[in-house]
């Protein structure tokens, strides 16, 4: 009888007990908004704010109430206007182009390429339609990020960095959402960090930090922040700098410091998860890697294949055999939305030019969540599995 896997895709590992000590200490002092202090107290989204900016190497870091909100923030910081048109992967999720989109801004896709990353010549192409470019780091793939910031430093275009999925990524030894003017990152439950909802903001610019920190609700009270620029930086913006409310509050924060100390640890657990299961998958018949540049460190909480070539029939039926056997792959190939997986035309608040390059990676593009509740085994299970499918409808259809 074939084997069937049994572990489940959306089980993470529990908060860990000094993370949900801290939170208990939280809600019995019932100060859980994070300008709710007492006298000479320090809150706890300040104090992860400065430890968060630290681990990053970033002069300034702002905690948000989710990554959704930590992109809308940065790209009014750095001063995206009503119907200004700001570029951005077309291989990204909704709350990518949502962002741009919320903040009254136009999406201009540029197209990806089979290593799913944004496609520099086509990026090269479209400079100079846009003075911002909101990159997403999809599915922890990061680009040459020595090439693509030459491209946008030469154009004079700011670049907001997406890193949901490369939080403790680093491209040549420098963090991920280090090279872009602004860096943006989750930690909603499927992240590197779980809170729930949440999220963060780094960025060197005293300026952007300003406005960013005045943006997500301080009201007058940004003196508390320790990991913000001096107040001649807020006097600068604050009179004309709206306020629309994206803070973090101080039980997520509580929840999270503890999580921050051991991030690179959960990182290195990760790729072992990742390199058993490429490795596992590598040399299939009509499969293709992702193979990862030198330059990236990557944290794979998240794996990626390409079926390149193949038709929706066979495609499908690699993803119905494959649930048949317990494993849950994604597809972003399919022309209806699923859950949480969508493609740049499902999102028609936004013009959607062909892409037909991206249409051919989307068309073949399996995705796999690996979450550390999966040990090594089980993740050698799951690639013979995939393998055995993806091997007998190859079979089938040569």
């Amino acid at each position: 009888m074939s084997e069937r896997f049994t572990g489940s895709f959306t089980q993470q590992e529990p908060i860990p007990d000094e993370a949900i000590e801290a939170a208990v200490r939280v809600m019995r002092s019932g100060r859980l908004h994070r300008y709710n202090t007492a006298p000479g107290e320090e809150s706890e989204v300040a104090l992860l704010e400065r430890e968060f900016a630290e681990l990053m190497g970033a002069r300034f870091a702002l905690a948000t109430g989710s990554g959704g909100i930590a992109i809308t923030t940065a790209l009014r910081a750095v001063g995206v206007a009503a119907g200004e048109p700001v570029l951005t992967n077309a291989f990204t999720l909704a709350p990518v182009p949502g962002a741009i989109a919320a903040v009254g801004g136009r999406p201009v896709y540029v197209e990806v390429t089979e290593d799913l990353v944004i496609d520099l010549d086509d990026l090269e192409a479209k400079i100079g339609a846009a003075k911002v470019l909101l990159l997403s780091h999809m599915r922890g793939h990061l680009c040459d990020m020595d090439r693509l910031m030459q491209i946008c430093d030469a154009a004079g275009v700011k670049v907001v960095e997406d890193c949901a999925h490369t939080m403790g990524a680093a491209w040549n030894g420098q963090a991920s959402g280090r090279q872009g003017l602004v860096g943006c990152y989750s930690t909603q439950t499927y992240k590197h960090m779980n809170s729930g909802e949440g999220g963060f903001l780094v960025t060197d610019d005293e300026d952007v930090a300003a406005r960013a920190i005045i943006l997500s609700g301080s009201y007058m009270l940004y003196g508390r922040h320790l990991a913000a620029p001096g107040p001649e930086a807020f006097e600068r913006v604050k009179y004309d700098t709206p306020n629309v409310s994206g803070r973090m509050d101080n039980l997520r924060a509580a929840v999270l410091r503890p999580q921050l100390k051991t991030l690179r640890r959960q990182c290195e657990n990760w790729n072992a998860r990742y390199r058993v299961v490429e490795e596992g998958l590598r040399a299939t018949p009509g499969l293709k890697i992702v193979e990862r540049p030198e330059a990236e460190s990557y944290v794979g909480s998240s794996i990626q294949f390409l079926l390149p070539g193949w038709s929706e029939t066979a495609v499908r039926e690699v993803l119905s055999r494959c649930a048949a056997r317990g494993v849950e792959l994604k597809w972003f190939g399919d022309a209806e939305p699923v859950g949480f997986t969508s493609r740049y035309d499902s999102w028609r608040y936004a013009d959607a030019p062909p892409m037909p390059q991206t249409d051919r990676v989307l068309a073949g593009l399996m995705d796999m969540r690996l979450p550390l509740t999966f040990s090594l085994e089980d993740c050698a299970q799951l690639a013979r599995i995939i393998r055995a499918e993806v091997s007998a409808v190859y079979q089938s259809q040569v």
